[in-house]
């Protein structure tokens, strides 16, 4: 069964350059990648820049996703509070945040739901895991390495789809290296992804295991995702392989 997904670090819906909160102009951006599942960063609720908008809620229903999951990891002054958002076409299930955070730097978490998908008489289940990692080299490493030792993805089988997306912040643009053992499959390819306006970092990107593959990785190349937010958005298009 064939599978889109969305990465996005959509930064509180704030454009790169002009600076202006716009989240029309988000949900314009995502319409025209026709994804079936986002895993979005930094979306507000609740925070006076954007409104007070609960964006998840509102991101969701503007490009018809009907299900949704969001968990905050900052408190912003002055009220309201910004984390990490799925949205999918499918019913998300045992939806659970994992905190990465290292002491004395800002929260960080992976927010991790199960769907299942159907074709054809058969059901798959996928675990899908979002994570926004830290933006030193240290903290990035502990990060991955809690998510790798954490429950349930220490339990799962080896054939088990996972999808692992977000902000990895690599700016290096190696952080696979720690999760090609775990049994992860990127892209030879690391897209850049930022700053959206001029690409120079792969800071984004996202990988499979198990029952999986990624077939393409793109990055959004239209006007709306050069100007919607300081990050590109990432495509990728998935097999999931069905039992």
């Amino acid at each position: 069964m064939k599978l889109r997904v969305v990465t996005w670090n959509i930064h509180k819906c704030i454009g790169g350059v002009d600076r202006r909160y716009d989240l029309a102009r988000t949900v314009d951006t995502l319409g025209e990648l026709a994804p079936d599942v986002c895993l979005l960063q930094e979306v507000d609720a609740g925070v006076r820049r954007s409104n007070g908008d609960h964006q998840a809620e509102l991101l969701a229903e503007g490009i018809g996703l009907a299900h949704r999951a969001w968990f905050p990891n900052v408190n912003v002054r002055g009220g309201g509070t910004y984390g990490n958002a799925i949205l999918s076409r499918f019913p998300l299930d045992e939806v659970r945040n994992i905190d990465l955070s290292v002491p004395y730097k800002k929260r960080r978490s992976v927010l991790h739901a199960v769907t299942r998908v159907h074709l054809d008489g058969h059901v798959r289940t996928v675990h899908i895991y979002n994570m926004h990692l830290g933006l030193a080299q240290y903290e990035r490493r502990r990060q991955l390495a809690t998510f790798l030792d954490s429950r349930p993805f220490q339990g799962l089988h080896h054939d088990t789809p996972v999808i692992v997306g977000g902000d990895l912040n690599d700016v290096w643009g190696n952080l696979g290296e720690l999760l090609v053992p775990a049994g992860f499959r990127g892209h030879e390819r690391k897209p850049r992804t930022f700053p959206a306006w001029g690409p120079l970092r792969p800071l984004d990107s996202l990988y499979v295991r198990g029952k999986v593959r990624l077939m393409e990785l793109m990055r959004g190349e239209t006007e709306l995702a050069k100007r919607a937010s300081d990050h590109r958005p990432l495509l990728a298009d998935l097999v999931v392989e069905m039992p």
